[in-house]
């Protein structure tokens, strides 16, 4: 059962220490991916620089938990000290989660990228009118 909170606590602590330290690249698996974070990499740096020392906390407690609970002789004393490391870990994971996309939804929308040929023109629909070229 410690095994448990082990297992959990140790990927949480590398996310939450790569986010924190802006190292967390933008993907698919780790870190805070909400709607929010991944419309940017600006606001997923944000979010999970926010979110990486709670989740870091969080990874921290599974593991520190898990440790605990292998030193324990009893069979309660190593289920109540599981649950209550995983709880832990979960409740701390889900707040980090919810202050990383209050972060990243802080982080203006990112600006559109011109079209090829504009500099900074008013483009139309396929490109710029003559009389913004010439003038």
């Amino acid at each position: 059962m410690p095994l448990a909170p082990l297992v959990a606590g140790l990927p949480l602590l590398v996310v939450g220490l790569l986010g924190f330290t802006e190292r967390l690249p933008r993907n698919r698996f780790g870190g805070v991916r909400t709607p929010a974070t991944l419309r940017s990499d600006e606001a997923f740096r944000v979010g999970n620089k926010v979110a990486g020392l709670p989740t870091a906390v969080a990874g921290l407690t599974g593991v520190l938990g898990g440790v605990v609970g292998f030193s324990l002789a009893s069979t309660a004393a190593v289920l109540t000290v599981s649950i209550i490391a995983v709880v832990g870990l979960l409740v701390i994971t889900v707040a980090a989660g919810v202050l990383g996309n209050r972060a990243a939804t802080a982080v203006p929308e990112p600006k559109p990228a011109l079209p090829a040929g504009c500099a900074g023109c008013q483009c139309g629909a396929g490109g710029c009118s003559a009389l913004t070229r010439a003038g």
